[in-house]
């Protein structure tokens, strides 16, 4: 995954108020936490904050007024209503330091014939992998599955170098037989009546 450039200011007043300031001018306040610093509050650009934040798991270079950090998105607050960014808390990672995210689950191919309907039970996988190797999602084949059938999360192929932190036994995807509603009491006079 490539690093994504974003520079940074260090923020000296904090509450509602100058969060709200930060925003208008087209700003989201920050921190960057980890490693046993102490936190540094920073504002982002809005706008590239936002690009950046479409890829999952996205690993920033964030320049702090001059100071390279590598980050990972930790936490993203959002409004409510518009959904714009609020608040973001970043995690500072090492090259090479082995990280705890989450990464959506894919499925691809066709379920076999018949009136089966496909579950995801866990739409996202607890992995741990390296801070610059991290993957965006991972992909599972459903091809010729009939009701009945699981996928076990440690049947999910996972990229090398990545390990899996969920429960190995935990079911991610199933497949259900369709169930075809049975008519209700009124349907069924309706239909008697309609005989007559």
């Amino acid at each position: 995954m490539a690093e994504i450039k974003i520079a940074a200011e260090i923020r000296s007043e904090f509450g509602k108020g100058a969060a709200r300031r930060t925003r208008r001018e087209n700003k989201v306040p920050a921190v960057v936490y980890g490693h046993g610093a102490e936190p540094v509050h920073i504002s982002l650009p809005g706008h590239d904050l936002m690009m950046a934040l479409k890829t999952a798991n996205a690993l920033l270079s964030v320049d702090i007024e001059g100071r390279k950090e590598l980050v990972i998105p930790k936490a993203v607050q959002r409004d409510a209503l518009k959904g714009f960014i609020k608040h973001v808390d970043l995690l500072a990672v090492k090259r090479g330091e082995k990280v705890s995210v989450e990464v959506a689950v894919h499925t691809e191919g066709e379920l076999a014939p018949g009136p089966f309907l496909l579950e995801n039970v866990l739409s996202t996988l607890t992995v741990e992998a390296e801070a610059t190797h991290i993957p965006e999602s991972v992909t599972v084949s459903v091809a010729g599955l009939e009701a009945g059938a699981s996928i076990l999360a440690k049947d999910v192929p996972l990229p090398e170098g990545t390990t899996l932190v969920t429960d190995e036994d935990a079911v991610v995807i199933q497949v259900l037989a369709a169930q075809a509603e049975e008519p209700s009491a009124e349907d069924s006079a309706d239909e008697a009546a309609a005989e007559v």
